[in-house]
């Protein structure tokens, strides 16, 4: 797979994510990916997108139930 910004060839690898939102920074460890080798850019799979948004979807019901009771 070509790198959509710079080209580059991207290779399979585990990577972190990292997420700054609404007061929270969620930070996740080992997430496949494929990562340019030119310029470091990340491209996700549909799987790993679909479980990362269900993750910040869930985070944020618990934020706001929590902020919603205080």
């Amino acid at each position: 797979m070509k790198c959509l910004l710079c080209k580059g060839e991207t290779e399979k690898s585990m990577v972190t994510y990292t997420v700054d939102r609404k007061g929270y920074h969620l930070f996740v460890k080992e997430i496949p990916a494929y990562v340019c080798s030119q310029c470091g850019e990340k491209y996700f799979e549909e799987k790993e997108v679909n479980a990362i948004q269900d993750m910040i979807k869930a985070l944020e019901e618990k934020l706001q139930s929590i902020s919603v009771a205080a």
